[in-house]
């Protein structure tokens, strides 16, 4: 038995499957395009630290409770594309795990695929709660325990500051199940919101798109949170990561533009959050400009900044608009000498 990719495998398997992209934020994938990416036909269109980072969700249609998750890790190539190579040497090892699983008489240990393969990975728990959430929702599972009680203190039942029993995958199953209904009620929580909920939401908020009503609480919590001088960037950070999927691209032009004008520009975690969630929205050069003098002047420092464009330029779009700014005479000395300590003297001179 043998299999000359990932897609095929999955095919012949029997089994129900869905592919997500897990690198930035969640994201669905289609079997063709996961297909097309197999076969090299296309690059990775999001790729995250140089790598693909896929989910694949398989169950048993006749048995919901029957469902396995892989997580893996591929290297792409310097033009983004999944390295070949590397995607039949994980085939392999898959492949022998699987026949020395079924080759066992009695099996000691829990039954993993992916046991010891280097190309598996596990997310992070915000992460993981998330996927659960989204999962559970594709296959059709109820939501976890910690659901009922979340869902009652986004409507206020609960009052605001009786937030410390909730659980996380609460949060994130409240927002993987959000209709026309639920997601106006939690747009009228946003303003009452303490700090270390709506953090936690923000960073479930990121990988769905928001409604018009819901993307516009957020941005108002946005802008009063940009006006007080004791906000904590962190929920400045999180802010922009529930925006980031907004449907209104000027209110997202916008809400970063007025961010990168304040106060809280100067900080490593608000600028990542930019470079990591909304990096479609740097696009815009007027907005990238901006960015990139914030950047280089940051409490990132060089080593913040050389990593956080080594990883915006590894998308081919960007990489053309960051190299055009670069070279723009116009620039601050503070930009010049970041890009001078990045690439040495190639972008030095006007």
């Amino acid at each position: 038995m043998s299999f000359s990719s990932i897609y095929e495998l999955l095919n012949e398997s029997g089994a129900q499957f869905r592919i997500f992209d897990m690198g930035r934020r969640i994201s669905k994938l289609s079997t063709d395009q996961f297909n097309k990416l197999e076969q090299g036909s296309i690059p990775y269109p999001t790729p995250y630290l140089h790598h693909a980072w896929l989910a694949l969700l398989l169950w048993n249609p006749k048995n919901k409770e029957q469902n396995v998750v892989w997580f893996l890790k591929f290297p792409l190539d310097e033009q983004g594309y999944l390295v070949q190579a590397v995607r039949d040497d994980f085939l392999g090892r898959l492949m022998q795990n699987i026949t020395q699983m079924l080759n066992k008489e009695t099996i000691d240990e829990e039954k993993d695929a992916l046991k010891d393969n280097p190309f598996s990975f596990t997310p992070d728990q915000e992460k993981m709660a998330m996927f659960h959430a989204i999962a559970s929702t594709t296959i059709g599972r109820d939501p976890s325990g910690f659901y009922r009680e979340a869902s009652a203190y986004f409507s206020g039942e609960l009052g605001w500051n009786n937030w410390q029993g909730l659980g996380y995958q609460g949060i994130a199953d409240v927002v993987a199940r959000l209709d026309t209904q639920s997601s106006h009620a939690l747009a009228l929580s946003i303003e009452h919101l303490p700090n270390e909920v709506l953090s936690a939401l923000g960073g479930c908020l990121e990988h769905i798109l928001p409604d018009h009503t819901l993307a516009g609480a957020l941005q108002q919590r946005l802008s009063d949170s940009l006006d007080n001088d004791n906000q904590e960037s962190v929920v400045i950070a999180a802010l922009l990561r529930a925006l980031s999927q907004a449907h209104d691209e000027a209110l997202k032009q916008q809400a970063i533009l007025t961010t990168l004008n304040s106060q809280y520009a100067h900080s490593a975690e608000v600028l990542t959050a930019i470079a990591t969630r909304c990096f479609l929205t740097l696009q815009y050069p007027d907005i990238l400009k901006v960015y990139l003098e914030k950047l280089a002047e940051s409490e990132a420092g060089q080593a913040g900044f050389s990593r956080i464009l080594a990883d915006l330029m590894f998308m081919p779009a960007l990489r053309a608009l960051i190299l055009r700014e670069f070279r723009q005479p116009q620039r601050s000395e503070a930009l010049s000498a970041a890009i001078g300590h990045m690439f040495g003297n190639q972008f030095t001179t006007h």
